[in-house]
């Protein structure tokens, strides 16, 4: 469903909940934003009025369609009101199993820093309410395992609000291969913690195109900029799919380095073969996808790549950009 038309129905939602009166058509296209703005006085829209009716008619068949009872009422002097009693739409109360209880106890307080620690304390005291003993501990049968989201970059939170509001923004960004940030404008879509690291999943306005940034390269502050998005929002977003292929994890053929001895682990837990070559040297084989030789950078002096070619050769130009810089 469009951000737009999704809060236009939550506003009539609201309108039709919070009245003690029936409200008429005319009433509710002037109370709510998005009807003022497309049909009140003065828009120079032709056939406003049918126009009107045509999307309130399909509104009301929305929220019915989502559950909400609109009744129709009509008044002693013959016109057409509508409201949504709330006894009508009351949810039933909500019972809780011990096991469902736990699971979302330990949800709750995955979330331990930011703002949303508040958030889930808040949660959590609802749970005891709605049915989480005192005694009951949180994390299940895993007592002794306490997960944790971390959240140490500046970034996050500012990202965090832009993804929700659908806010452009602008940040320096530092990639692994270069010396110096450069400044990225970017309609950032969502935000995913994949082995650790948080990163960014939007589209990049300068390059035209969509990027994953993470959020520990972001130098300085983020800035929030005017206007609407200019490229459309993908219904689903794979952010660590996206990572896990630039980081060779998605591989369909084999590389082989020589690495440092006592260097490089995380390459290490990747190889398929490791064999010792003497004078603080191995040979690894590991799998090797798009986005490799960036990884293989970031370890320096540490890795030397063997074959293929086309890898040792963008390793060494990533290399060398570095050094320029």
């Amino acid at each position: 469903m469009a951000i737009a038309k999704a809060e236009r129905l939550m506003n009539l939602a609201l309108c039709l909940l919070g009245t003690r009166r029936p409200l008429s058509k005319r009433e509710l296209r002037d109370s709510i934003e998005a009807y003022v703005e497309s049909f009140g006085p003065g828009n120079g829209a032709t056939g406003s009025d049918d126009s009107f009716n045509r999307m309130f008619e399909r509104d009301k068949d929305d929220l019915r369609e989502l559950g909400l009872v609109i009744e129709t009422v009509e008044s002693l002097d013959g016109e057409i009101g509508y409201l949504a009693r709330r006894d009508s739409n009351r949810l039933p109360p909500i019972t809780l199993d011990a096991e469902e209880a736990a699971a979302l106890g330990l949800a709750a307080k995955v979330w331990q820093q930011a703002r949303l620690a508040g958030a889930a304390s808040g949660a959590l005291q609802k749970l005891r309410a709605a049915g989480l003993p005192e005694d009951v501990d949180p994390y299940g049968s895993h007592g002794a395992l306490e997960p944790r989201i971390p959240v140490h970059e500046a970034a996050f939170e500012p990202l965090m609000l832009a993804c929700r509001d659908r806010r452009p923004v602008a940040f320096d960004y530092r990639k692994a291969t270069a010396a110096h940030p450069e400044q990225r404008h970017v309609e950032p879509w969502a935000l995913e913690c994949w082995r650790g690291h948080w990163y960014l999943a939007g589209w990049d306005r300068d390059r035209g195109a969509e990027r994953v940034f993470r959020l520990s390269r972001i130098t300085g502050k983020v800035r929030s900029r005017g206007g609407r998005y200019t490229a459309e929002v993908p219904d689903v977003v794979t952010v660590r799919e996206t990572v896990a292929s630039w980081a060779g994890e998605i591989a369909d053929r084999s590389a082989r380095i020589r690495l440092r001895a006592g260097a490089g682990y995380p390459l290490r837990a990747k190889a398929t073969s490791v064999r010792e070559l003497g004078d603080g040297w191995d040979e690894l084989e590991i799998p090797y996808g798009h986005g490799l030789d960036a990884w293989l950078v970031e370890f320096g002096p540490d890795v030397v790549v063997l074959e293929p070619a086309e890898l040792r050769a963008d390793v060494v130009d990533r290399l060398r950009a570095v050094a320029k810089g």
